[in-house]
């Protein structure tokens, strides 16, 4: 029983170690810019902050 223990111990922290390199080289790579939406809505984009509506209207696409 103990031994199975370690070996879950040893593949948490494998999985974490692949986990913090990923997250490691997604920090690394160049954030693309998203280029400006002609009539679009101004402030922060809806989709990434969950704002569905605009002036008490939601919005639906």
């Amino acid at each position: 029983m103990n031994e199975d223990v370690k070996q879950k111990e040893a593949r948490i922290k494998a999985a974490a170690a692949r986990a913090l390199a990923e997250a490691e080289a997604r920090r690394a790579e160049p954030v693309a810019e998203l280029p400006k939406e002609l009539g679009g809505r101004d402030g922060p984009e809806p989709v990434r902050y969950g704002d569905w509506e605009k002036k008490g209207i939601a919005v639906d696409f």
